[in-house]
């Protein structure tokens, strides 16, 4: 009899040093952590590279785009905080690695891709993780998600010249917008907050990730 999806005994000792990293990198949230043990990172990488999926490493995932550093995910996790209750919109699902790590932090992910090529294998990756709370879209991520706004968290896994209008519109009184600014090399990670119908940011430090493209992004 098979055991639960990504069980396989070959990655249990993997992901389990992955999380040791984690740690030492300062991951202390026990929920994040949690998640990181529940999925497994190996079903979301293409084959080719499988062998390195619990390195805290960047990998290409075709197209173009990258599943981001084990240690990038946990980060912006922790900063999140999240404790089970929220509705959190994330902006480029890509592998939907950090989709899956989401769906074990939050009430109800919504994500949204560009890349049609990209949605099929992430559906199919979540799918096997037996994720029933994700909701998916293929489209303009810049643009957000309207139909279901506001949401408490938003994640932008991608680098924008400026933050996306929409993206604020549909954030919550409270929300926290977690996004990369800056060129399309090197950005700064920040944070946002709204209060009272302004917001406010606060940097959490240099990060490089693939450029935002869309109506409110980078032009493709």
């Amino acid at each position: 009899m098979a055991g639960p999806v990504g069980s396989e005994p070959q990655y249990r000792g993997a992901r389990r040093r992955l999380i040791e990293v984690l740690q030492a990198a300062g991951i202390h949230d026990v929920a994040v952590i949690r998640a990181f043990d529940l999925v497994p990172r190996h079903l979301f990488v293409p084959t080719g590279v499988r062998h390195r999926a619990y390195e805290d490493s960047a990998l290409p995932i075709g197209n173009g785009q990258t599943i981001s550093q084990p240690s990038i995910h946990a980060t912006y996790l922790q900063e999140l905080g999240l404790t089970g209750r929220e509705r959190v919109l994330e902006i480029g699902t890509g592998s939907g690695y950090q989709t899956v790590l989401l769906s074990h932090l939050a009430d109800q992910v919504f994500s949204i891709e560009r890349i049609g090529a990209l949605m099929e294998p992430a559906r199919e990756a979540i799918r096997a993780c037996g994720a029933r709370n994700i909701s998916l879209l293929q489209g303009d991520g810049t643009l957000g998600w309207a139909a279901y706004a506001p949401y408490d968290a938003i994640l932008v896994s991608a680098a924008a010249p400026k933050v996306p209008a929409p993206l604020v519109e549909q954030l919550a009184e409270g929300g926290r917008l977690l996004i990369p600014l800056g060129g399309r090399d090197e950005q700064v990670l920040q944070v946002i907050t709204k209060r009272g119908g302004a917001t406010e940011s606060r940097a959490l430090g240099p990060v490089r990730f693939v450029p935002l493209i869309g109506a409110h992004g980078w032009p493709s």
